[in-house]
Protein backbone atom coordinates (compact mmCIF):
# COMPACT_ATOMS: atom_id res chain seq x y z
CA UNK A 1 0.00 0.00 0.00
CA UNK A 2 2.65 2.60 0.50
CA UNK A 3 4.04 1.93 -2.95
CA UNK A 4 1.29 3.93 -4.22
CA UNK A 5 2.03 7.22 -5.31
CA UNK A 6 0.15 9.77 -4.02
CA UNK A 7 -0.90 11.12 -7.82
CA UNK A 8 -3.29 7.40 -8.20
CA UNK A 9 -3.92 8.30 -4.91
CA UNK A 10 -6.03 10.98 -5.18
CA UNK A 11 -7.74 9.55 -8.68
CA UNK A 12 -8.92 6.01 -6.60
CA UNK A 13 -12.93 5.74 -6.16
CA UNK A 14 -14.01 7.65 -2.94
CA UNK A 15 -15.95 4.61 -1.76
CA UNK A 16 -12.53 2.81 -1.45
CA UNK A 17 -10.75 5.39 0.25
CA UNK A 18 -12.38 3.77 3.64
CA UNK A 19 -9.83 1.58 3.57
CA UNK A 20 -7.03 3.61 3.57
CA UNK A 21 -4.57 3.06 7.20
CA UNK A 22 -3.89 5.64 9.37
CA UNK A 23 0.08 4.94 8.80
CA UNK A 24 -0.64 6.05 5.22
CA UNK A 25 -2.19 9.37 5.97
CA UNK A 26 0.37 9.89 8.50
CA UNK A 27 3.73 9.51 5.77
CA UNK A 28 2.04 11.50 2.87
CA UNK A 29 0.57 14.42 4.85
CA UNK A 30 3.28 16.14 4.85
CA UNK A 31 2.80 16.54 0.88
CA UNK A 32 -0.70 16.55 0.78
CA UNK A 33 -1.15 19.93 -0.81
CA UNK A 34 2.01 19.99 -3.36
CA UNK A 35 -0.05 16.62 -5.02
CA UNK A 36 -3.39 18.30 -4.59
CA UNK A 37 -2.37 21.59 -6.59
CA UNK A 38 -0.43 19.40 -9.07
CA UNK A 39 -3.50 17.31 -9.79
CA UNK A 40 -5.44 20.27 -10.42
CA UNK A 41 -3.59 21.44 -13.26
CA UNK A 42 -3.01 17.62 -14.88
CA UNK A 43 -5.96 16.13 -16.59
CA UNK A 44 -6.62 13.00 -14.51
CA UNK A 45 -3.77 10.04 -15.10
CA UNK A 46 -2.89 11.41 -18.38
CA UNK A 47 0.43 14.09 -19.63
CA UNK A 48 -0.32 16.78 -22.08
CA UNK A 49 0.12 14.23 -24.72
CA UNK A 50 -2.09 11.68 -23.59
CA UNK A 51 0.77 9.90 -22.39
CA UNK A 52 -0.23 8.51 -18.41
CA UNK A 53 1.74 10.36 -15.66
CA UNK A 54 3.83 9.51 -13.00
CA UNK A 55 3.93 11.61 -9.49
CA UNK A 56 7.07 12.72 -10.89
CA UNK A 57 6.91 13.81 -14.29
CA UNK A 58 3.35 16.33 -14.23
CA UNK A 59 2.61 17.73 -17.41
CA UNK A 60 -0.02 20.78 -17.79
CA UNK A 61 -3.04 19.87 -20.59
CA UNK A 62 -2.78 22.56 -23.10
CA UNK A 63 -4.31 23.13 -26.65
CA UNK A 64 -1.28 25.25 -27.95
CA UNK A 65 -3.25 28.50 -27.10
CA UNK A 66 -2.80 28.40 -23.23
CA UNK A 67 -6.25 28.35 -22.99
CA UNK A 68 -6.73 25.62 -20.65
CA UNK A 69 -4.19 26.86 -18.55
CA UNK A 70 -5.88 29.99 -18.11
CA UNK A 71 -8.84 28.40 -17.53
CA UNK A 72 -6.95 26.23 -14.65
CA UNK A 73 -5.55 28.99 -13.16
CA UNK A 74 -8.87 30.89 -12.77
CA UNK A 75 -10.02 28.02 -11.42
CA UNK A 76 -12.71 28.88 -8.39
CA UNK A 77 -11.88 27.94 -4.81
CA UNK A 78 -13.35 25.57 -3.21
CA UNK A 79 -14.20 26.02 0.61
CA UNK A 80 -14.97 22.95 2.75
CA UNK A 81 -17.69 24.15 5.86
CA UNK A 82 -17.96 21.12 8.22
CA UNK A 83 -21.65 21.51 10.40
CA UNK A 84 -20.25 20.40 14.10
CA UNK A 85 -23.19 20.86 16.27
CA UNK A 86 -26.67 22.82 15.74
CA UNK A 87 -26.00 26.75 15.80
CA UNK A 88 -23.67 25.78 13.01
CA UNK A 89 -26.73 25.63 10.49
CA UNK A 90 -27.98 29.15 10.89
CA UNK A 91 -24.46 30.86 11.67
CA UNK A 92 -23.48 29.35 8.14
CA UNK A 93 -26.16 29.85 6.41
CA UNK A 94 -25.93 33.61 4.87
CA UNK A 95 -22.18 33.00 4.81
CA UNK A 96 -22.54 30.24 2.66
CA UNK A 97 -24.50 32.03 0.67
CA UNK A 98 -22.36 35.11 0.44
CA UNK A 99 -19.41 32.90 -0.47
CA UNK A 100 -20.96 31.56 -3.53
CA UNK A 101 -22.17 34.62 -4.51
CA UNK A 102 -18.86 36.02 -4.77
CA UNK A 103 -17.94 32.92 -6.78
CA UNK A 104 -16.34 29.99 -4.30
CA UNK A 105 -17.41 26.61 -4.44
CA UNK A 106 -19.26 25.47 -0.97
CA UNK A 107 -18.78 22.21 0.13
CA UNK A 108 -20.50 20.66 3.54
CA UNK A 109 -20.25 17.99 5.88
CA UNK A 110 -22.20 17.61 9.24
CA UNK A 111 -22.54 15.59 11.95
CA UNK A 112 -25.31 13.57 13.10
CA UNK A 113 -25.77 15.22 16.93
CA UNK A 114 -27.83 17.35 18.32
CA UNK A 115 -30.67 17.94 15.63
CA UNK A 116 -27.47 18.98 13.10
CA UNK A 117 -28.44 17.37 9.97
CA UNK A 118 -32.14 17.59 10.59
CA UNK A 119 -31.95 21.63 11.11
CA UNK A 120 -29.09 21.56 7.81
CA UNK A 121 -32.38 19.29 5.93
CA UNK A 122 -34.96 21.87 7.58
CA UNK A 123 -32.07 25.03 5.24
CA UNK A 124 -31.84 22.65 1.90
CA UNK A 125 -28.42 22.70 2.38
CA UNK A 126 -26.37 19.85 -0.14
CA UNK A 127 -24.25 17.86 2.72
CA UNK A 128 -22.40 14.54 3.50
CA UNK A 129 -23.18 13.35 6.64
CA UNK A 130 -19.96 12.10 8.62
CA UNK A 131 -19.89 10.85 12.35
CA UNK A 132 -22.53 10.96 15.06
CA UNK A 133 -22.40 12.22 19.28
CA UNK A 134 -20.03 9.39 20.85
CA UNK A 135 -20.95 10.80 24.45
CA UNK A 136 -19.41 12.42 27.60
CA UNK A 137 -16.62 9.99 28.08
CA UNK A 138 -13.45 11.74 27.01
CA UNK A 139 -12.30 8.42 25.40
CA UNK A 140 -15.14 7.63 23.64
CA UNK A 141 -15.24 11.39 23.04
CA UNK A 142 -11.22 11.10 21.86
CA UNK A 143 -12.10 7.88 19.81
CA UNK A 144 -14.94 9.75 18.28
CA UNK A 145 -12.92 12.78 16.83
CA UNK A 146 -9.92 10.28 15.46
CA UNK A 147 -12.79 8.11 13.90
CA UNK A 148 -15.19 11.14 12.19
CA UNK A 149 -11.43 12.68 11.01
CA UNK A 150 -10.51 9.31 9.65
CA UNK A 151 -13.78 9.20 7.53
CA UNK A 152 -13.52 12.53 5.97
CA UNK A 153 -10.50 11.17 4.41
CA UNK A 154 -12.50 10.50 0.69
CA UNK A 155 -14.71 13.79 0.94
CA UNK A 156 -11.31 15.65 0.89
CA UNK A 157 -9.72 13.51 -1.82
CA UNK A 158 -13.29 13.64 -3.61
CA UNK A 159 -13.69 17.42 -3.06
CA UNK A 160 -9.94 19.14 -2.61
CA UNK A 161 -11.20 21.71 -0.51
CA UNK A 162 -8.28 24.99 -0.94
CA UNK A 163 -9.76 25.83 2.81
CA UNK A 164 -11.57 24.31 5.66
CA UNK A 165 -13.59 26.60 8.10
CA UNK A 166 -15.67 25.80 11.05
CA UNK A 167 -16.81 26.90 14.65
CA UNK A 168 -14.60 24.69 16.71
CA UNK A 169 -14.98 20.98 14.57
CA UNK A 170 -12.32 19.24 16.23
CA UNK A 171 -12.51 16.36 13.51
CA UNK A 172 -11.96 18.98 10.91
CA UNK A 173 -9.11 20.70 12.30
CA UNK A 174 -7.04 17.61 13.37
CA UNK A 175 -7.74 16.06 9.85
CA UNK A 176 -7.09 19.15 7.98
CA UNK A 177 -4.04 19.49 10.60
CA UNK A 178 -2.57 16.36 8.95
CA UNK A 179 -3.16 17.10 5.40
CA UNK A 180 -2.11 20.52 5.98
CA UNK A 181 -5.36 22.40 4.84
CA UNK A 182 -5.45 25.93 5.96
CA UNK A 183 -7.82 26.55 8.45
CA UNK A 184 -9.70 29.02 9.74
CA UNK A 185 -11.10 28.42 13.04
CA UNK A 186 -13.86 31.14 14.34
CA UNK A 187 -15.07 31.27 18.12
CA UNK A 188 -17.47 33.17 20.44
CA UNK A 189 -16.21 31.66 23.65
CA UNK A 190 -12.79 31.68 24.36
CA UNK A 191 -12.68 28.93 27.13
CA UNK A 192 -13.55 25.89 24.50
CA UNK A 193 -10.92 23.98 24.28
CA UNK A 194 -9.05 24.22 20.96
CA UNK A 195 -6.98 21.33 18.89
CA UNK A 196 -3.63 21.70 19.62
CA UNK A 197 -0.85 21.59 17.14
CA UNK A 198 -3.07 23.07 14.58
CA UNK A 199 -1.83 25.76 12.66
CA UNK A 200 -4.60 27.79 11.83
CA UNK A 201 -4.40 30.14 8.96
CA UNK A 202 -6.88 32.78 10.73
CA UNK A 203 -9.40 32.69 14.01
CA UNK A 204 -12.41 34.90 13.90
CA UNK A 205 -13.74 36.17 17.17
CA UNK A 206 -15.66 38.88 18.67
CA UNK A 207 -14.23 42.02 19.25
CA UNK A 208 -14.88 41.76 22.72
CA UNK A 209 -12.69 38.53 23.59
CA UNK A 210 -9.26 40.12 24.66
CA UNK A 211 -6.99 39.12 22.63
CA UNK A 212 -4.58 37.42 25.48
CA UNK A 213 -7.39 35.05 26.37
CA UNK A 214 -6.78 33.48 22.56
CA UNK A 215 -4.17 30.99 22.22
CA UNK A 216 -2.97 32.69 18.72
CA UNK A 217 -0.53 35.17 17.67
CA UNK A 218 -1.75 38.63 17.63
CA UNK A 219 -1.80 38.60 14.36
CA UNK A 220 -3.62 35.86 13.02
CA UNK A 221 -6.43 36.76 14.75
CA UNK A 222 -9.49 38.72 12.97
CA UNK A 223 -12.03 40.58 15.76
CA UNK A 224 -15.31 41.83 14.61
CA UNK A 225 -17.59 44.12 16.08
CA UNK A 226 -20.45 42.61 17.85
CA UNK A 227 -21.98 38.61 18.21
CA UNK A 228 -22.09 36.01 15.99
CA UNK A 229 -25.37 35.80 16.45
CA UNK A 230 -25.69 39.12 14.45
CA UNK A 231 -24.33 37.58 11.33
CA UNK A 232 -27.93 35.97 10.50
CA UNK A 233 -30.47 37.36 12.64
CA UNK A 234 -30.37 40.40 9.95
CA UNK A 235 -32.29 38.09 7.67
CA UNK A 236 -34.85 36.78 9.82
CA UNK A 237 -38.46 37.25 9.58
CA UNK A 238 -41.35 36.18 12.18
CA UNK A 239 -43.56 33.17 10.80
CA UNK A 240 -47.05 33.85 12.71
CA UNK A 241 -47.88 30.82 12.05
CA UNK A 242 -45.61 28.42 14.35
CA UNK A 243 -47.32 28.88 17.61
CA UNK A 244 -50.45 27.12 16.26
CA UNK A 245 -48.35 24.57 14.64
CA UNK A 246 -46.53 24.21 17.99
CA UNK A 247 -50.05 24.02 20.02
CA UNK A 248 -49.46 27.42 22.05
CA UNK A 249 -52.47 28.67 23.44
CA UNK A 250 -53.08 32.25 22.57
CA UNK A 251 -53.34 33.42 25.88
CA UNK A 252 -50.62 31.99 27.76
CA UNK A 253 -47.38 33.32 28.07
CA UNK A 254 -44.50 31.40 26.54
CA UNK A 255 -41.26 30.78 28.24
CA UNK A 256 -38.83 29.08 25.92
CA UNK A 257 -36.58 26.79 27.74
CA UNK A 258 -33.04 25.02 26.13
CA UNK A 259 -31.74 22.80 28.75
CA UNK A 260 -27.76 22.86 29.79
CA UNK A 261 -25.52 20.51 27.65
CA UNK A 262 -24.83 17.34 29.90
CA UNK A 263 -22.21 15.38 27.28
CA UNK A 264 -20.60 18.56 25.89
CA UNK A 265 -16.98 19.54 26.52
CA UNK A 266 -18.43 22.59 28.33
CA UNK A 267 -20.42 21.11 30.18
CA UNK A 268 -21.01 22.40 34.19
CA UNK A 269 -22.43 19.90 36.90
CA UNK A 270 -24.19 22.77 38.64
CA UNK A 271 -25.96 23.49 36.01
CA UNK A 272 -28.22 20.15 36.02
CA UNK A 273 -29.55 21.53 39.26
CA UNK A 274 -30.13 24.78 38.52
CA UNK A 275 -32.18 23.70 35.92
CA UNK A 276 -34.28 21.63 37.98
CA UNK A 277 -34.95 24.32 40.25
CA UNK A 278 -35.96 26.88 37.49
CA UNK A 279 -38.16 23.81 35.68
CA UNK A 280 -39.86 23.18 39.51
CA UNK A 281 -40.07 27.14 39.65
CA UNK A 282 -41.69 27.72 36.29
CA UNK A 283 -44.20 24.86 36.38
CA UNK A 284 -45.98 26.13 39.12
CA UNK A 285 -46.63 29.29 37.02
CA UNK A 286 -49.82 29.53 36.12
CA UNK A 287 -51.19 30.57 32.32
CA UNK A 288 -47.89 29.64 30.95
CA UNK A 289 -46.78 26.79 28.14
CA UNK A 290 -42.99 26.10 28.50
CA UNK A 291 -41.50 24.80 25.51
CA UNK A 292 -38.43 22.79 25.93
CA UNK A 293 -35.62 22.05 23.29
CA UNK A 294 -33.90 19.45 24.39
CA UNK A 295 -30.49 18.23 23.56
CA UNK A 296 -31.29 14.99 22.39
CA UNK A 297 -33.83 12.67 23.00
CA UNK A 298 -32.60 11.27 26.25
CA UNK A 299 -32.41 14.17 27.86
CA UNK A 300 -36.03 14.68 26.16
CA UNK A 301 -36.79 11.36 28.52
CA UNK A 302 -35.29 12.13 31.21
CA UNK A 303 -37.42 15.81 31.64
CA UNK A 304 -40.50 13.54 30.56
CA UNK A 305 -39.65 11.00 33.25
CA UNK A 306 -39.35 14.19 35.74
CA UNK A 307 -42.65 15.94 35.39
CA UNK A 308 -44.84 13.65 33.53
CA UNK A 309 -48.10 14.90 34.86
CA UNK A 310 -47.32 18.71 33.10
CA UNK A 311 -46.00 16.60 30.19
CA UNK A 312 -49.49 15.07 29.88
CA UNK A 313 -51.39 17.91 30.43
CA UNK A 314 -49.78 20.06 27.48
CA UNK A 315 -47.70 22.88 30.16
CA UNK A 316 -44.42 21.00 28.75
CA UNK A 317 -44.06 21.15 25.02
CA UNK A 318 -41.37 19.54 23.53
CA UNK A 319 -41.28 20.03 19.30
CA UNK A 320 -41.96 17.29 17.65
CA UNK A 321 -39.67 17.85 14.65
CA UNK A 322 -36.59 20.50 13.70
CA UNK A 323 -37.83 24.05 13.79
CA UNK A 324 -36.16 27.62 12.86
CA UNK A 325 -34.46 28.16 16.69
CA UNK A 326 -35.11 32.39 15.60
CA UNK A 327 -39.15 31.85 15.22
CA UNK A 328 -39.10 29.97 18.60
CA UNK A 329 -37.11 32.77 20.50
CA UNK A 330 -39.36 35.52 18.77
CA UNK A 331 -42.84 34.29 19.35
CA UNK A 332 -41.54 33.25 22.77
CA UNK A 333 -42.15 35.87 25.81
CA UNK A 334 -38.92 34.96 27.64
CA UNK A 335 -35.86 32.73 27.43
CA UNK A 336 -34.40 30.60 29.97
CA UNK A 337 -31.20 28.21 28.76
CA UNK A 338 -28.26 26.32 30.09
CA UNK A 339 -26.33 27.27 26.93
CA UNK A 340 -24.36 29.92 24.54
CA UNK A 341 -26.27 30.29 21.61
CA UNK A 342 -30.04 31.05 21.97
CA UNK A 343 -29.09 33.37 24.47
CA UNK A 344 -27.02 35.53 22.48
CA UNK A 345 -30.09 34.72 19.25
CA UNK A 346 -32.28 35.99 22.08
CA UNK A 347 -30.50 39.28 22.95
CA UNK A 348 -30.02 39.92 19.48
CA UNK A 349 -33.72 39.33 18.80
CA UNK A 350 -34.99 41.86 21.74
CA UNK A 351 -36.16 39.19 23.92
CA UNK A 352 -35.61 38.64 27.53
CA UNK A 353 -33.30 36.08 28.02
CA UNK A 354 -31.78 34.55 31.53
CA UNK A 355 -29.02 32.20 31.52
CA UNK A 356 -28.54 29.14 33.69
CA UNK A 357 -25.14 28.46 32.92
CA UNK A 358 -23.20 27.34 35.72
CA UNK A 359 -19.72 27.07 33.51
CA UNK A 360 -17.25 30.14 33.04
CA UNK A 361 -18.87 32.93 31.92
CA UNK A 362 -17.37 34.14 28.25
CA UNK A 363 -16.65 37.64 27.60
CA UNK A 364 -19.55 37.93 25.28
CA UNK A 365 -21.85 36.69 28.09
CA UNK A 366 -20.23 39.36 30.03
CA UNK A 367 -20.82 42.39 27.87
CA UNK A 368 -24.81 41.54 27.19
CA UNK A 369 -25.20 41.14 30.89
CA UNK A 370 -23.27 44.49 31.40
CA UNK A 371 -25.33 46.48 28.40
CA UNK A 372 -28.96 44.74 29.67
CA UNK A 373 -29.64 42.37 26.82
CA UNK A 374 -29.23 39.33 30.04
CA UNK A 375 -29.42 38.30 32.56
CA UNK A 376 -26.93 36.21 34.44
CA UNK A 377 -29.03 33.32 36.77
CA UNK A 378 -26.17 31.89 39.19
CA UNK A 379 -28.79 30.15 42.61
CA UNK A 380 -31.92 29.15 42.80
CA UNK A 381 -32.57 32.64 44.55
CA UNK A 382 -32.17 34.54 41.48
CA UNK A 383 -35.08 32.42 40.17
CA UNK A 384 -37.49 34.42 41.99
CA UNK A 385 -35.34 38.06 42.39
CA UNK A 386 -34.17 38.49 38.79
CA UNK A 387 -37.06 36.20 36.38
CA UNK A 388 -40.20 37.87 35.14
CA UNK A 389 -42.42 35.84 34.06
CA UNK A 390 -44.47 38.07 31.89
CA UNK A 391 -46.11 39.13 28.31
CA UNK A 392 -43.43 40.42 26.07
CA UNK A 393 -44.87 43.39 23.93
CA UNK A 394 -44.00 42.88 20.17
CA UNK A 395 -44.07 45.99 18.12
CA UNK A 396 -44.31 44.60 14.49
CA UNK A 397 -40.83 42.81 13.83
CA UNK A 398 -37.32 42.70 14.92
CA UNK A 399 -35.15 45.95 14.24
CA UNK A 400 -31.61 45.30 14.16
CA UNK A 401 -28.93 47.69 14.32
CA UNK A 402 -25.70 45.57 13.67
CA UNK A 403 -25.04 44.54 9.74
CA UNK A 404 -21.18 44.82 9.77
CA UNK A 405 -20.60 41.16 10.70
CA UNK A 406 -21.75 39.24 8.08
CA UNK A 407 -19.05 41.90 5.76
CA UNK A 408 -16.15 41.49 7.96
CA UNK A 409 -15.99 37.37 8.03
CA UNK A 410 -16.82 36.77 4.61
CA UNK A 411 -13.64 39.58 4.07
CA UNK A 412 -11.65 37.62 6.36
CA UNK A 413 -12.26 34.28 4.69
CA UNK A 414 -11.25 36.13 1.75
CA UNK A 415 -8.10 37.40 2.61
CA UNK A 416 -6.67 33.55 3.79
CA UNK A 417 -7.74 32.29 -0.28
CA UNK A 418 -5.76 34.79 -1.50
CA UNK A 419 -2.80 34.59 1.07
CA UNK A 420 -3.03 30.62 0.33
Amino acid sequence: MLGVRPASLLNRRPDRMGSLPWSYVLLRSQKYRRYLDVERRIAPGRGGNGSPTTAGSPALVTDGNNHNRAEMTSKKKTIWIDLDNSPHVPFFKPIIKRLEQQGYEVVLTARDAFQTCELADLAGFRYQRIGCHHGKNMVFKLTGVITRSLQMIPFIMRNRPDLAISHGARSQHLISALLQLPVVNILDYEHAQIMPLVNFACLIAPDVIPLEAVPISPERILRYPGIKEDVYVQGFLPDSALPTEMGIGEDNIVILIRPPATEAHYRCAESVPLFVKTMEFLVEKQGTSLVVLPRDHRQMQWIADQWPEFCREGKIIFPKKAVDGLNLIWWSDLVISGGGTMNREAAALGVPVYSIFRGKTGAVDQYLAKSGRLVLIESANDLHNKIKVERRQRSGGPHFTNSNVLNCIVHGIESVLKAN
